[in-house]
């Protein structure tokens, strides 16, 4: 059984309006990923992710680039507990608006 991992992600830098969200939704689900991202009111991007340890550093490391016209300057990671009761990874991973 593959133990899962949960992260909330705070992305800084020019991320809006660059396909940021489209383009990390793409790649969460190509890694099997479940979870969301959205844009928050001060120009940085938001994003919650549940899957493997290693599919969410993967995720994590893709973050720090983004798509081509990104600026990212910094992405700030919050390791999350997993109640023992959690639901594996639905493969669902969403823009939120």
């Amino acid at each position: 059984m593959t133990k899962l991992s949960k992260a909330r992600l705070r992305i800084s830098g020019r991320v809006q309006g660059v396909f940021y969200r489209q383009t990390t939704r793409d790649n969460a689900r190509s890694l099997g990923l479940s979870g969301w991202v959205q844009n928050l009111e001060d120009g940085a991007v938001a994003v919650e992710v549940l899957g493997p340890r290693e599919r969410v550093e993967e995720l994590i490391r893709w973050c720090w680039s983004g798509p081509p016209a990104a600026k990212v300057t910094a992405v700030e990671v919050e390791w999350q507990e997993l109640d023992v009761d959690q639901a594996a990874p639905s493969g669902r991973f969403e823009i939120r608006y």
